[in-house]
């Protein structure tokens, strides 16, 4: 993807998190940016402040990835507002950490139906018009979805199938000229699972280091394909 004007990106759980950074760096490109919330008001506030950061254009959208009928409307304002979809950033995700017999099924079916049938929803209620824009597809996975670890039965679930899921869907979307890649990051300074970040986050990936990865991704030539990316920080505190 070369002139990056008039292109248009929907991003799940856009409105903090990597998926905010992810909006920061699309929409100084110029792009046209759609962000997703479960609650229209967060995705309100936050596309307040990506709109100063002059670029392209931001639509705050309301829409819960675990309800298919949801995320189709989602779909269908982003084409009624811009005509077309260009990039789908599937994104959102919880967590819930707890050994399997603590684990409730609450917890479970909340982790599978965001993390990994989330994913299927966002890409499924998209393909229609990412085949016409032979688009572009990318997951937000995680370091979880390799490596398994305590108290992560229903997190490495998710994240391992999300993993399994969008390289399987890369092979099934090529055909239609649709690049499909997942990211996969360690740990991020982010609020995710109620995590306040601080200074003491610096040693950690930030944000915005993961919107420079998707902008490298879009940057690059047609012809190559980074179908999994793994992102770890550099240099993690000593234990």
């Amino acid at each position: 993807m070369k002139d990056f004007k008039d292109k248009v990106a929907l991003i799940t759980g856009g409105s903090k998190g990597i998926g905010y950074g992810v909006a920061e760096a699309l929409i100084k490109l110029g792009m046209n940016v759609a962000i997703t919330s479960r609650s229209l008001d967060s995705s309100e506030k936050a596309s307040k402040e990506l709109k100063k950061l002059g670029g392209g254009e931001v639509l705050a959208l309301e829409a819960d990835v675990r309800d298919f009928n949801s995320q189709e409307k989602a779909v269908k304002k982003v084409i009624d507002t811009w005509g077309n979809l260009d990039v789908l950033v599937a994104n959102a995700g919880v967590g819930h950490f707890a050994p399997i017999d603590k684990l409730s099924i609450e917890e479970w079916q909340q982790t599978i139906d965001t993390n990994l049938t989330g994913v299927f929803y966002s890409v499924k209620s998209s393909l229609e018009y990412l085949k016409k824009s032979e688009g572009y597809v990318i997951s937000i996975s995680s370091l979880a979805g390799t490596n398994f670890f305590t108290g992560g039965t229903a997190y490495n679930a998710s994240k391992f199938g999300v993993t399994g899921f969008t390289q399987a869907a890369m092979l099934d979307l090529r055909e239609y000229g649709i690049k499909v890649s997942t990211i996969m990051p360690g740990s991020v300074a982010t609020h995710f699972n109620d995590h306040e970040p601080s200074e003491k986050d610096s040693w950690k990936i930030q944000k915005e280091d993961i919107g420079e990865l998707v902008v490298d991704l879009l940057k690059m030539n047609s012809r190559t394909l980074p179908s999994k990316i793994e992102v770890r920080p550099s240099m993690p505190p000593k234990s």
